[in-house]
């Protein structure tokens, strides 16, 4: 199973954020509680997935997360299983 993430591509605030999916919806929130992220996310029908920033992206690559661009981090968050 492996996590996602895309480029920094967005502001809110301060923050430089991304978007980060997984191949099942255990391994996502279990990747966002290691980072301390708020059991928080965007549950779009059918693409789950977290915003996170800059900092936790970089955190969570060098945790094995894998780079992706954005299309191919919303066909994985279409393909999580729940």
């Amino acid at each position: 199973m492996t996590v996602y993430v895309d480029p920094p591509g967005y502001r809110i605030g301060r923050l430089i954020m991304c978007h980060m999916a997984a191949d099942t919806l255990a391994e996502l929130h279990a990747t966002a509680d290691f980072l301390g992220v708020r059991r928080w996310f965007q549950d779009k029908p059918g693409a789950p997935h977290y915003d996170i920033c800059k900092r936790n992206r970089a955190r969570a690559i060098a945790a094995g997360a894998v780079e992706v661009n954005r299309r191919v981090l919303l066909a994985k968050a279409k393909g999580c299983q729940l």
